[in-house]
């Protein structure tokens, strides 16, 4: 971008919800950081192995407290305006670790999910490229009240859609992916500038209120 589309600090958080070293997913998180620093972000470059988690048990968050991967993912979520994930499909659906380290930072008050804008991103060998875990992702996230990016990029036969500069080799696809960075990056950066509307969020909006399960922040 030119120095008169210089735009107001905006700071993202960016991983790959994977453990494997060199994944597909961790080369597209790469891309899309280098997308945020280009268009005028400011990226944190996160790892999941940074946040694993121990399987969510209650009993252990009232015994020992938060582990220190959780309470890491949290610090990085707090510290930023906006997420990016780029998650693997297992099965059709969601990584089990990236679910759980959801699963323990949801724990938190304030619970830092809640209004946090997110974009998310897949890569996949399939031709389906990863998009319907992207689908089950969607869900917990808005659950919690993040602001999940209505468009999202998913990459198909990964494998070979790189060229040897570790770039998108297909043009059309390249200019999508920048362009699905870049807008979101304009939703981010103009939300900053509104006050917010919603004030409360409960689970179900139109149940009887019960302190046992409203989450009111």
């Amino acid at each position: 971008m030119s120095d008169g589309d210089a735009r107001e600090p905006v700071s993202f958080l960016v991983f790959a919800a994977s453990l494997r070293g060199g994944s597909l997913n961790a080369h597209l998180a790469e891309l899309a950081a280098g997308a945020l620093a280009r268009n005028g972000g400011t990226v944190d470059m996160g790892s999941m192995a940074e946040f694993d988690c121990p399987s969510y048990d209650a009993g252990v968050q009232d015994d020992d407290g938060f582990p220190r991967s959780a309470r890491e993912f949290r610090r990085r979520l707090e510290a930023c305006d906006a997420f990016v994930i780029s998650a693997p499909e297992y099965n059709a659906s969601i990584p089990g670790v990236l679910k759980n380290a959801i699963d323990w930072v949801s724990r938190f008050r304030p619970q830092p999910f809640h209004e946090r804008h997110g974009l998310l991103i897949s890569a996949s060998p399939s031709m389906v490229g990863g998009n319907r875990g992207a689908w089950a992702l969607r869900v917990p996230l808005e659950h919690l009240g993040a602001r999940v990016y209505p468009d999202m990029f998913s990459l198909a036969q990964a494998h070979r859609a790189f060229d040897d500069d570790g770039q998108i080799a297909d043009d059309q696809l390249r200019a999508r992916f920048e362009t699905t960075v870049v807008n979101f990056m304009d939703l981010v950066e103009a939300s900053k500038h509104y006050p917010c509307v919603k004030s409360a969020w409960v689970e179900y909006l139109g149940e009887h209120p019960e302190p046992a399960f409203d989450r009111v922040q």
